[in-house]
């Protein structure tokens, strides 16, 4: 939805409301005007209920205001003396237009000075379970997010079964587009195949202010920008076509931001023109084939084992068996390998042919030997031609929803002959470690800044072996309240909250033992 149709709903929203309730709020004391009035409506209602007003805030914050409008319904009949368990089922299954009934059927008396306390224990367990559900919903949606790292694209930067906490707050959190959505679950509901949202209707993209922008080799989570996941498929049995906010989670390693110009010379980042220097924690990791010299007994199981060389890795040749293929490996470890008695040589694969697949998709480039591309940046304006489309196609179409058309040598954008196009917002390269193991924007392209989820800052829990059966779990205690950005190796802090936590409880076993005494 647009601006313009989001104020169209907004006051229809506002007239409904009015003619719902300006009798309740004349019951109420209150003048039948101060129903129409928005925004002061809210206000005015949190004062008949009896609740505070910056409940009102509540309301305009999306998926919090999913589980607020009910709550405020059930708050205004009972303010009214409806508090029978029908009452409540009847204003919640009707979305609230049972206030319309009451207020033009009923003789309503206005309870002043109603009791708020929850009349038993069930009726307080539901009112904590639902103020607990809104603080957590809010902490999940604009300041932390918990992830867990899914692939090894980030080996050895961030390992599978690495559990985050992802900052909405660094980058600017970004208010859900989905309106209609159960809180704090992504695209599916839990222990189900359905979809856990509406994707109707959407809110045009705003991002809070963030305290710093991405930088070149920050790792990223966003939302993958080409899902085609098919949990959801229409009818025709195509891709699933999902609102921004419920794509895919992704996380990789930023490695060129809007203005740069990127390629990739034998599997190496190079920057306008200079290689892309990364920080002490990341590992790039390549594929290599060590050959051997057949004679001299290697004790591989150990060497794989002391290294923690987790991908794929086989004999090209089962029967000479004289040339390892290791699907990832870092360049240390590379060295380590190249001074290993009965190995002869150790080298990285580097792709040299035209590759299928490879963004933008003209059978130009490969994974290794890619570009130079621009990073489009938002305001910046390029030559638009049959030459240039394919790199900025889908960012016009797809992802600023232009309409453009192509006839002949003709490139046509809402209606009018283009050769130029002016970019609306910001883009991004990113791309993981494990670079001959990993999905990204070598395959699909840029990322645009709305799909930005947030920073991952923080490992809170790390579990080795959790694809596999869980007699086989492991917990990486060195990984365990580790941070992810920083310099040096990582360090984890888990034995220092340890020690506070445990200084928390002898504080107050002691604070509790001295005011015992005290009231004595």
């Amino acid at each position: 939805m647009t601006l313009y149709l989001w104020f169209i709903f907004f006051l229809a929203v506002q007239v409904i409301h009015f003619l719902g309730t300006w009798k309740i709020y004349e019951s109420a004391g209150r003048k039948r005007w101060e129903a129409a009035i928005p925004v002061y409506n809210a206000i005015v209602l949190m004062k008949i209920i009896g609740r505070p007003t910056w409940w009102t805030l509540l309301l305009f914050i999306p998926i919090i205001n999913l589980i607020m409008f009910p709550v405020i319904w059930v708050e205004t009949i009972r303010s009214f003396g409806k508090k029978s368990f029908l009452d409540t089922v009847l204003v919640i299954g009707t979305l609230g237009f049972y206030i319309f009934y009451l207020n033009y059927t009923q003789t309503l008396v206005y309870e002043a000075d109603r009791n708020l306390d929850p009349e038993h224990k069930a009726a307080d367990t539901i009112s904590s379970l639902l103020f607990a559900i809104i603080v957590a919903t809010i902490v999940h949606t604009y300041f932390i997010q918990p992830y867990t790292i899914p692939t090894s694209s980030l080996e050895k930067s961030l390992l599978v079964g690495d559990f985050l906490f992802v900052s909405k707050m660094n980058y600017g959190a970004r208010v859900p587009m989905t309106t209609v959505a159960m809180p704090m679950v992504h695209d599916t509901i839990p222990l189900t195949k359905r979809k856990s949202y509406l994707t109707w209707p959407q809110l045009p993209y705003l991002r809070l202010p963030g305290f710093q922008t991405i930088n070149r080799t920050d790792i990223v989570v966003f939302n993958w920008p080409a899902d085609t996941v098919y949990k959801f498929r229409d009818r025709s049995g195509l891709r699933a076509d999902k609102p921004i906010d419920k794509k895919s989670n992704y996380v990789k390693r930023c490695v060129g931001v809007p203005g740069d110009s990127l390629s990739i010379k034998d599997g190496l980042v190079y920057i306008n023109g200079k290689e892309l220097i990364l920080g002490d924690r990341a590992k790039p990791q390549f594929s290599y084939n060590v050959v051997l010299d057949g004679k001299t007994p290697i004790d591989f199981e150990y060497l794989f084992k002391d290294m923690d060389i987790t991908d794929g890795a086989g004999f090209l040749n089962q029967q000479t068996r004289d040339t390892l293929f290791i699907s990832a490996l870092t360049a240390v470890n590379a060295e380590r390998f190249k001074n290993t008695p009965g190995i002869t040589s150790v080298n990285r694969i580097i792709s040299k042919n035209v590759e299928e697949g490879i963004f933008p998709h003209i059978n130009k480039w490969n994974r290794d030997n890619f570009g130079p591309i621009y990073i489009p940046q938002k305001g910046k304006t390029v030559a638009l031609n049959l030459e240039t489309l394919p790199f900025y196609k889908t960012i016009i179409s797809d992802y600023e929803k232009k309409d453009l058309k192509v006839n002949g040598n003709e490139i046509r954008i809402d209606g009018k002959v283009a050769t130029t196009y002016t970019f609306d917002q910001n883009y991004y390269w990113m791309m993981g470690d494990n670079r001959h193991n990993s999905e990204d924007s070598r395959y699909w392209g840029y990322v645009p800044e709305n799909h930005i989820v947030g920073k991952p800052i923080f490992i809170w829990m790390s579990i080795d072996g959790i694809n596999g059966p869980k007699s086989n779990w492991k917990i990486r205690w060195d990984r365990v309240f580790t941070t992810v950005s920083g310099e040096g190796q990582p360090q984890s802090y888990f034995k220092y909250f340890l020690i506070a936590l445990a200084a928390f409880f002898v504080g107050e076993y002691f604070w509790k033992k001295r005011k015992a005494k005290k009231e004595l």
